[in-house]
């Protein structure tokens, strides 16, 4: 599709009806295909959580949510991101090469941070709850091979552009997963259970993609050998140089209030702030992964072909902060009286987190389009310099609820207001480097 197509695509939308358009422009298509799939994945996990949250206490998220943030932090270091590299080459081979080499790495980076956790083992004990101490040593390890295997198997899916299956397997991953929560809540319903079950959904979901990619026939597994290893390590170094410091980087700064609400005011008040993310992440999931997912590969493949891409990134950008605007500010009016309704009364306080995080996230939402353009705009070490700062300013927010106010609701409302203003910046930044870039085209 070419940028004159997405263009008109608002000409074309009055004339033959949305149905129509949507078929005709396969940009859209795509990306409301994968929206489907994610949809009714969160669909089931939102149906599930009444049930989960009555038999898990607010101490049992707090663990979970805890160890989903930890994993979340090491999860970019599992393979340094080699994986997001594999849309780009024009050969499968090397994409499989990349694939390769992704899995070597995870496997000697999981045996290095056994022995790491070996040595912190005093630290973790002084410093985090004692359940979830004694399980990271053998976890977190398992939990990080298991992430770099689903971050490949997605990749690969994503550049063969099989969205359907994706859509798919999402809806069966959410579906299986529920399931082992509602059980576990019912034989043993404990925070050691959910942070079992939350160890093995990324090491399901690369299972299940496997399986779906091997039916399909040509897949990842077999083909040629594509260049060298270490041909493809140098050919695509500003992955772990810069793109693996800032995934985990952004993720550290998301993970903070759960780690420090747990340091500081108990398991209990982080299990409220994780209730409040995952049900936040519902809207933003939604289409945001689905337009990164089509997205990122249509933007590598336009500035490979020297073609303009400003246009496509502003209009996404504009639909993405229409369609947030609704879900995301019905919770900042109705959020502590929706928590407590749908999830109980014990859960009000997610709530009054809830209203404070949807103006944050509605931020990061609209975002994901200059975020899929990043890489290939040659944006990759301003955007690490760009988390630095993020990280620093979010630390900084969260220092002033902690130790100046007292306060966890104080905290959250820094930390979400700074995160809000932090995004629309890397929007305009995006915005200005994409014209500049089209600009220069047209001169030449």
């Amino acid at each position: 599709m070419t940028p004159r197509d997405t263009d008109s695509v608002a000409a074309v939308l009055p004339q033959r009806g949305w149905l129509t358009a949507l078929r005709r422009h396969r940009l859209l298509s795509q990306v409301l295909l994968v929206a489907g799939g994610t949809a009714g994945a969160q669909a089931l996990s939102l149906a599930f959580a009444p049930l989960i949250t009555r038999l898990f206490s607010p101490d049992a998220f707090g663990l979970a949510g805890s160890f989903s943030a930890l994993v979340s932090v090491v999860a970019p270091l599992a393979a340094l991101t080699y994986p997001v590299a594999m849309v780009l080459p024009p050969r499968d081979e090397d994409a499989r090469g990349l694939a390769r080499l992704s899995m070597g790495l995870a496997v000697l980076l999981a045996l290095a941070a056994v022995a790491a956790l070996t040595v912190l083992q005093p630290l973790l004990d002084r410093h985090l709850d004692p359940r979830l101490a004694a399980m990271l040593i053998w976890l977190l390890p398992v939990a990080m091979l298991l992430a770099a295997m689903q971050q490949v198997m997605q990749q690969w899916l994503i550049r063969r552009q099989r969205f359907g299956v994706t859509a798919k397997v999402a809806m069966i991953h959410a579906l299986v997963l529920n399931l082992a929560k509602a059980t576990g809540g019912v034989l043993h319903p404990v925070g050691v259970t959910l942070v079992l079950v939350t160890a093995a959904a990324s090491g399901l979901n690369a299972l299940l993609l496997w399986w779906a990619d091997r039916r399909l026939g040509d897949g990842l597994v077999g083909g040629g050998r594509g260049a060298p290893w270490r041909e493809l390590a140098r050919r695509h170094r500003d992955f772990p140089l810069y793109r693996a410091p800032q995934v985990t980087l952004n993720a550290l700064s998301q993970s903070l209030p759960v780690l420090l609400l747990a340091a500081f005011f108990g398991t209990a008040a982080a299990g409220h702030y994780s209730l409040a993310a995952s049900v936040l992440a519902a809207p933003m999931v939604l289409l945001a992964k689905s337009v990164n997912d089509v997205f990122y590969p249509h933007v590598a493949s336009a500035v490979n072909r020297g073609e303009s891409i400003t246009a496509s990134l502003a209009k996404t950008t504009l639909v993405m902060a229409a369609v947030g605007l609704v879900p995301f500010g019905a919770m900042v009016v109705l959020g502590p009286w929706l928590f407590a309704l749908l999830f109980g009364d014990p859960w009000w306080q997610a709530g009054e987190y809830a209203r404070w995080m949807a103006v944050w996230l509605y931020f990061a939402f609209l975002n994901k389009p200059s975020v899929a353009s990043i890489a290939s705009l040659g944006l990759q070490r301003g955007f690490l310099i760009y988390e630095v700062l993020s990280v620093l300013g979010r630390v900084a927010a969260l220092y002033v609820g902690f130790r100046v106010y007292h306060s966890d609701l104080v905290a959250v409302v820094a930390f979400s207001l700074v995160g809000a203003m932090l995004n629309l910046a890397l929007v305009g930044v995006t915005l200005l480097r994409a014209r500049r870039r089209d600009q220069g085209l047209i001169k030449t």
